[in-house]
């Protein structure tokens, strides 16, 4: 069965601290959601701290870059039948409910063996 890498993505300076019972409806929204496709969800995956390095031939720089439109911030891997599928537990997910927050689908290529 196909695999699937979500990047959770989010613009920089759009999100505001949610308040304690607004955490508990995300956390609950989240479980639920986790429940639900706990069969398609192969790898929770996990936030990224900031920062980094960006490694080419060149030798390696900080980033992300300020000047980046978004910040990519944790990532899952999942399985489905078919890209439709991955959408569909892309689009449930908690974390595309929240101002400045989206989710990138990548399909995982299968190497062939030779």
């Amino acid at each position: 069965m196909p695999r699937y890498l979500f990047l959770q993505r989010s613009v920089p300076g759009r999100t505001q601290r949610p308040s304690p019972a607004q955490m508990q409806e995300m956390f609950a929204a989240f479980n639920a959601w986790k429940e639900k496709f706990k069969d398609r969800i192969l790898d929770m995956g996990g936030q990224l701290d900031p920062g980094g390095k960006v490694v080419s031939a060149s030798g390696a720089t900080d980033g992300p870059f300020v000047e980046a439109k978004e910040i990519v911030g944790g990532y899952m891997f999942v399985t489905a039948a078919s890209f439709e599928q991955a959408l569909e537990v892309a689009r449930e997910s908690p974390g595309v409910m929240m101002p400045g927050s989206s989710v990138e689908i990548r399909e995982i290529r299968e190497m062939e063996s030779r």
